[in-house]
């Protein structure tokens, strides 16, 4: 592992507070780095197109709602006073969206969205080149700022005390847990490094999380042959 992975890794942190909301919370953080920038090609689109297919034939058994790690995150949005109806978490976003054709984003995002629903995993990815220290999932105490866009404007909010957010020493990079991305991290044409948190409850076993990386790393593989991957567990034990 280099040196500055490790340092970055083992630097995160996970407050006891988000422990007692939910103890069978898990995290995989994954850098990557060495990753060849570029936009949308064969490779992304494929995978969104598999991805639909997959969502539309699980929604098909099943309501959303009880897809069992989906309705899991919807009992943890309540925990912390989210109202899941109305703020999702990311996978069910994926998933409903994938009914009537999923975003096309740019291919890192592309990429990390399609193996989100295919591994029934929520999972987000942050540029490393414009992260700020080390990555802290806390729950916010009101006075943490948010970055995000509205009409083509950054507006800056203020999260409720209470909700679950990872940080980093600029403000909030990701609100409630995995619902939305700040601006100044997403990824983007450019990228190269990245940090990738793929998140999970029960009944999401911790070699889903595993595989969902690697199936992850190995799409990356395929357009950046010297990318290089750092992975670090963390829970509650």
């Amino acid at each position: 592992m280099s040196t500055a992975a490790e340092i970055f890794l083992t630097s995160a942190k996970i407050a006891p507070e988000v422990f007692k909301l939910r103890p069978d919370y898990r995290a995989l953080l994954m850098v990557v780095e060495g990753i060849l920038p570029g936009p949308s090609d064969t490779i992304s689109e494929n995978l969104l197109q598999e991805a639909e297919s997959s969502a539309r034939e699980a929604i098909q058994k099943q309501p959303i709602t009880e897809i069992p790690h989906i309705a899991a995150w919807r009992e943890a949005y309540k925990s912390f006073g989210a109202k899941p109806k109305k703020e999702r978490n990311s996978l069910e976003s994926l998933m409903r969206r994938a009914e009537g054709g999923l975003p096309r984003v740019n291919r890192l995002t592309d990429i990390y969205n399609a193996i989100s629903i295919k591994h029934q995993v929520p999972l987000g990815g942050e540029d490393l080149d414009t992260y700020s220290g080390f990555p802290l999932l806390i729950r916010a105490n009101g006075q943490e700022k948010f970055e995000t866009s509205s009409g083509g404007e950054i507006v800056t909010e203020l999260p409720p005390a209470g909700e679950v957010v990872w940080c980093d020493k600029a403000g909030v990079t990701c609100r409630r847990w995995n619902w939305r991305q700040c601006t100044r991290t997403a990824l983007s044409d450019a990228t190269t490094r990245v940090l990738f948190i793929l998140d999970a409850l029960e009944p999401c076993s911790d070699g889903a999380l595993e595989a969902a990386a690697d199936e992850l790393f190995q799409v990356l593989s395929k357009f950046s042959p010297e990318a290089r991957t750092y992975r670090r567990p963390m829970s509650a034990l």
